[in-house]
Order: structure tokens, then sequence, then C-alpha cells
């Protein structure tokens, strides 16, 4: 358990900034995470990490010279909001493009790829490259739906090696899916890890036992066993690898042992030589391995195998030199140092000025969110409600959070005289970061593209409505990857802009449409209750979600028919308010 805190709320910042203050060398503190402190090469690829915290070194320690240009770092366990994402990758852009990398956990994606997004948006080129290493969380025929845990430090490795280098972007990229393709984990635990603050670990493991496939986050692993020997462990995990291997995998490899927390070294050491005997004996090459923390899961006792399966192009950027606080290999020139405060007030631009236009519309955007926020307000405790039939139960209250923030950042935007692109994107970004979760992730992209789509224009009109609606639609499902059916937000979001569509081709008055689509969204909301989830945390429990209408089609709903009643008031189009 830990020890040393003052806040259990503020731990994972607090360590954070004594991270950065013990190791200056190598990094400096922004906010959102850390960035390198030493000078890169411009045109330099950006590799941008990041995760949860309490997994040191990673996220934060694999940054510096020959591997991570900057770090977005979390909450415990938690993801990073996108918002933290993009402002450390936004510093540590260097004219290259960005590259973003990190294990494939729900809420990672969500945050990370609506952060690419928004640098995309405006003009900086960002692939995202997701570790799947871990063999125990799906099958090999699955493989992208794997978890990442000990092998991000492969894949980051390869792609940092490759950009200190001075590939482009495509490389860089090309070069960190290959690394992840021939990356492969397993890992046992001995019992489980406990937050700061917790009296209680999250899971544990029955004396004598071991806990086989676990995750990084406090996942228990998938089957309990006798606790074995360390020959017998070392053949567990060697044997299991071996059968999951990539189709082209050769003969050579670099083995990397694990530590999870509590594990001693000397413990590791004596497995690793049980692990490096088993492969020698079995014809295999070993190269340059690793034995140590190097990613952990607080004071978890357990540890992992990875094997990085090489070719010669692999190995070349394996090999290749790094220092960072936490991995150095080989030797490295020292680079000067730069100011990085300076760096990151820099990438600040100066906003353009609104129109008369685009600032007009500012407090129309803040009225319409202050009707969602009321809304929300009024149905939170029934949103908790229908997301308890199959969910946590923290919908409402995640809904209440982000429209709050987003209403508010709003306001603060609009009375600086802002725009009403700069207004939503305020929103949106406020939405994501207070919300967290899945539907922060979501309102918070749909919210940003639409202030993106409306833009800082001379005039507006039906045309752009309709154009925000379709950018909203596009950064939901692009984001969330769900599709009809799936009894999600989707299945009233859908409706919802067929409706939009249909209207605005007809020529209808845009409060008519809104009517119209909001309706129509409700309906499918309704219908919900028919369906069985294919997505999110309901997925498992489908049985007991029918007969339940979806709580992110339900608030969404209500949200637009919010919108609806109030469009009218905010033009004088009294004719057309809809009760």
């Amino acid at each position: 358990m830990t020890r040393i805190f003052d806040d259990p709320a503020t731990f994972a910042d607090d360590a954070l900034d004594g991270f950065t203050a013990a190791n200056r060398r190598y990094v400096a503190r922004v906010d959102g995470g850390v960035v390198r402190s030493t000078e890169m090469d411009q045109g330099q690829v950006a590799l941008v990490i990041g995760g949860g915290s309490g997994h040191y070194p990673a996220f934060a320690g694999l940054v510096g010279q020959g591997l991570a240009a900057g770090s977005a770092c979390g909450n415990m366990f938690a993801s990073p909001a996108a918002g933290q994402v993009y402002r450390v990758a936004k510093t540590a852009h260097n004219g290259g493009g960005v590259l973003l990398s990190y294990g494939n956990y729900a809420g990672d994606v969500l945050h990370f790829d609506q952060a690419q997004l928004r640098l995309n948006t405006e003009g900086i080129e960002t692939r995202t490259v997701v570790v799947t290493d871990d063999i125990a969380s799906a099958p090999i025929d699955q493989l992208e739906t794997r978890r990442g845990i000990a092998g991000d430090l492969t894949v980051f490795k390869v792609a940092g090696a490759a950009a200190e280098a001075g590939l482009n972007l495509d490389e860089v990229e090309r070069l960190a899916q290959k690394a992840n393709y021939r990356t492969r984990s397993l890992g046992v635990a001995f019992n489980g890890c406990t937050l700061p603050g917790a009296e209680e670990p999250l899971f544990t493991v029955e004396p004598g036992h071991m806990s086989l496939g676990l995750g990084i986050h406090g996942e228990p692993g998938i089957s309990d066993h006798p606790m074995p020997t360390a020959s017998e462990l070392a053949k567990l995990l060697v044997t299991t690898l071996l059968k999951d291997k990539p189709d082209d995998a050769g003969t050579r490899v670099v083995p990397i042992v694990n530590g999870l927390g509590t594990v001693k070294y000397d413990e590791l050491f004596l497995l690793y030589g049980r692990i490096e005997a088993l492969l020698s004996n079995g014809n295999l090459e070993i190269v340059e391995p690793e034995c140590g923390e190097l990613v952990t899961s607080l004071d978890m006792a357990g540890v992992s195998l990875t094997l990085l399966w090489l070719d010669d192009e692999l190995e070349t950027y394996w090999s290749a030199p790094a220092d960072t606080s936490a991995f150095r290999k080989g030797n490295v020139a020292a680079r000067a140092h730069r100011d990085v405060q300076q760096l990151a007030a820099a990438t600040e631009t100066a906003a353009e000025k609104s129109t008369t236009a685009a600032a007009s519309l500012s407090a129309g955007a803040v009225a319409l969110l202050e009707a969602a926020r009321s809304v929300v307000m009024e149905h939170e405790r029934e949103l908790g409600r229908l997301d308890a039939v199959a969910g946590d139960g923290d919908h409402g209250i995640g809904m209440r959070r982000g429209v709050d923030a987003a209403a508010d950042a709003a306001a603060s935007a609009a009375a600086a005289g802002e725009g009403v692109d700069r207004v939503l994107l305020a929103a949106g970004v406020a939405w994501a970061e207070k919300a967290g979760g899945t539907s922060g992730a979501l309102w918070g992209s749909g919210i940003t593209a639409v202030g993106h789509s409306l833009g800082n224009r001379e005039t507006y009109g039906t045309a752009e409505a309709h154009a925000a609606a379709e950018a909203f639609h596009a950064a939901i499902t692009g984001l969330g990857k769900a599709e009809a059916g799936d009894k999600t937000m989707v299945d009233a979001l859908l409706p919802y802009v067929q409706t939009f569509t249909e209207g605005n081709g007809n020529g209808t008055a845009l409060a008519e449409t809104l009517t119209a689509a909001a309706a129509a969204a409700t309906l499918a909301a309704e219908q919900t209750t028919e369906l069985r989830p294919r997505k999110g945390r309901a997925r498992p429990l489908a049985e007991k979600s029918v007969g339940h209408a979806d709580p992110g089609a339900v608030s969404f709903a209500l949200i637009v028919e919010a919108i609806a009643r109030a469009y009218p008031e905010l033009t004088n189009e009294k004719e057309h308010t809809h009760e």
C-alpha cells in the first residue's frame, strides 16, 4: 500500500511534480504531463506517449533523447484527458508531426483520439499506434483488441529511436506498427495493488496461488493457479508466448522480464536466468535483454515476460542509444537544454479577431449550453439509475460535471469577447476534462468539432448549421466507433442527423428542423429498450439491459429537445416554439 502522501486526490500530480524536480536533466513539467527538456532537431517527429499514473517508469520516465518527446500523465490508472494530451503534444511538436502511442485501453483510445482530431484540425499532422502485446486479453486472430502492458517499452523505444534518427512520420509510424506486431507479453500476479489512500487492494490472490494474465490497472488475471517454482513459472511464460509468436518471427529475440512493483530484483534476475536458458535451448538468439521494473502497477506483486522478435531493421532501433531518467542504452551525445516554458508559450497562437457574426453567435451558444445544463440537472438521477442497470451508474453525474464545466467555460470565453468557434472549443475541452470517461470524451469531441465547423465567418445560415450537425456526428462516430444497433448514443444521433439533413434539403426553417430532429432522437432513444448493448461496459450484462433505454441515447435526446425549445427564443421565432 502507499504510505507517503498528503492528499490521495492529488497524489498523481504531486508525484509528477517531484519526479520533474528530481529529473530536470531529462524533463520539464507542462500542463498535462512532461516534455523532453533537451533540444530536438527541427523537423524531428515528436513521439508522445502516456496513460494513467502508477506505472513508473512508464510513462514519464521514458521521456528523453532516443525515446519519447513527451508524456501525457493522467490520474492514478486513469487516462489523461484529451486536453492534457493535446497540450503535451502541442509543446513537444517540433515541425515533423506527432506520433501518439499508448496501451490499448478504451479510455485512452477515446481521449488520445480526441486530441489527435484537434491537432490535425490545427494543421499538426498526427498519427497513432496503440500497443496490443498482452496475449491473455484476446486470441491471436483478434490481436488489434489486445491490451498494452510491458510491450509498451519495445514500441516506444523503436519509434523514439527512429524519430531521433530523423526518419519522417510515415516511417516512424510504420516501424512502431512493426514493433507492436512482433511484440508479445504475458504476466502473473501474486497479489493485487492498492490505490493511494485505499485500505484494500483492487483484487487479492489466494495464498499459495498466482493469477495468470493480469492487466496493469489493477485488473485481476483470467485464471488462478497454484504457485509454481521459478523454473516452472519460466517454462509457463516461455512456452505460452512461443505458441503465440508472429508468423515471421525468425530466431532473434529480445526478452524483457518486468517487475510489476514489489518483486525484488534478485527474484527477477533468478527468473531471467531460467528464461534465458529455455530460449537458448530452443535455438533462439538473445539480443540486448532487459530485466527490471519497466512498466509497473503501483505495489502489485507480479512479473511479466515480453518477447520482441527482431529483424535487422528493428534491431537497429532497439539497439540505438537512449538517455532518459529510467531507461539508458549506449552512449548519447549530450544536447543543450531548452526553455520549455518559452516554447509552450510560443505554441499559443494569437487568436484571430472574431468577426461580428461570430461574436454575435457566442451568446446564443452560451444560452443553448445553459439549456443543456438545466435539462441534465433535472434528469441527473434518472440517467444514473438507467446507467446502473448494466453499467456503473455514473452517467448522470458524469454528464452533470461535463455540462457544468462546458457552460461555465463558454460563458467565460463569451464574456472575453471570443467568437462562437472559440467559445465552443473552450466548452468542448472543459467538458472532456471534467467529465472524464467515455461520455466526456465523446461530448467534448463533438462540441469541439461543432466549433471548428462553424469557424470564424462573416455570415452564418442554415447550411452552416447543417454542417455543424454533420461535424458533431462525424466526431462521435469516428471516435466511439459505434454503429446503429449497438445501443449507444449513436442510436439517437443517427436519426437526429438524418432528419436534420432532410429539413435542410427541403428548405425548412431551422427552428422547425431542430424540433423535428429532436423528436426523431427521442423516439429512437425510447426504442433502445429493445436492443442488447454491443459496446462499452454494459456489453457483459447485455440481457440485463434489455427493457431499459440506453442512458447515452436518452441524455442526447434530452439535450437536443432542450436546444430545440430554447432556439426560437434566441431568434424570436415564437411561432416555432415547441412545448
